[in-house]
């Protein structure tokens, strides 16, 4: 059994999805869950976890619909407005929604270095475990070090880390990426997704020898009992086909034993997403 863990659905409009810059301008279009399924038929990935584009309640209320409506959904990482004061009474609204499995905050895009570790975002981190909620974190490379300060405060939250936190692959840059999730990685409350790696690699010129590095720091980091697989569907089509990133970490990972590559594709996405 395979779960992508990772992707993403959006009516395409160029106010909430501005992001999308003329060099990605072929996904500027409606990616929806019945292209999405077109996908998984090609490829036997049996269930995904629906992740929010935008950051509203609107969005997750759609992901939750959406979830409900359709089987191969097992679950969604929506957004909710930590910062809030009224953050406890959100949370009280969603905790009987069997599809919120996690939360998740662009913090990638937070101009202010210190974000992650503002008081009131931590305030309403801090009240997720109450709930079983994961909270993913998406974070570009530079803001590690800030990161590892923020999951320090919460040692009962399971925190999830997208796209392997974003190194600078395009530069073939490993340092001080490797050092930094290493350190991270010692946080037996956080794992990782493999995902989003072509994208933060020339989208037209990227090989996986290139990417190999990456990959076995991930792996020596966090070990095949705390990662996961992810697609990065739709973003990642300006760079590979869904197919082909999948074949591409099959590969990569051919190496382990069968138990750990069920792990890494299916048992530890159950496990820490709750998914039935």
């Amino acid at each position: 059994m395979i779960i992508d863990t990772h992707h993403h659905f959006w009516n395409y409009n160029p106010v909430d999805f501005d992001w999308i810059d003329d060099e990605m301008a072929s996904i500027r279009k409606n990616f929806l869950p019945k292209d999405l399924k077109e996908s998984l038929l090609e490829t036997g990935v049996q269930g995904v976890v629906s992740v929010q584009a935008r950051q509203s309640l609107e969005e997750t209320d759609w992901l939750l619909e959406m979830a409900e409506e359709h089987d191969f959904i097992k679950g969604i990482v929506g957004w909710l407005p930590l910062a809030a004061e009224n953050i406890q009474q959100v949370l009280e609204q969603y905790s009987g929604n069997p599809w919120l499995k996690g939360v998740r905050h662009v913090v990638q895009g937070e101009s202010d270095p210190a974000f992650i570790l503002g008081k009131d975002f931590n305030r309403g981190i801090s009240q997720l475990k109450n709930d079983g909620l994961v909270y993913d974190i998406l974070i570009l490379e530079h803001q590690l070090p800030n990161t590892i300060r923020f999951v320090d405060q919460h040692s009962e939250q399971q925190f999830i880390v997208d796209h392997i936190a974003k190194p600078k692959i395009k530069h073939n840059e490993t340092e001080p990426w490797a050092r930094n999730l290493k350190e991270l990685a010692r946080r037996e409350n956080v794992s990782c997704k493999i995902s989003g790696m072509v994208t933060e690699a020339d989208y037209h010129s990227w090989t996986k020898e290139q990417l190999q590095p990456y990959f076995d720091v991930v792996l020596e980091a966090f070990g095949p009992s705390r990662l996961m697989y992810g697609s990065d569907w739709p973003v990642c089509l300006v760079a590979t086909s869904y197919s082909d990133w999948l074949n591409l970490v099959k590969d990569m990972l051919s190496g382990l034993s069968p138990d750990e590559q069920e792990q890494i594709f299916s048992r530890n996405a159950k496990h820490f997403y709750h998914l039935d």
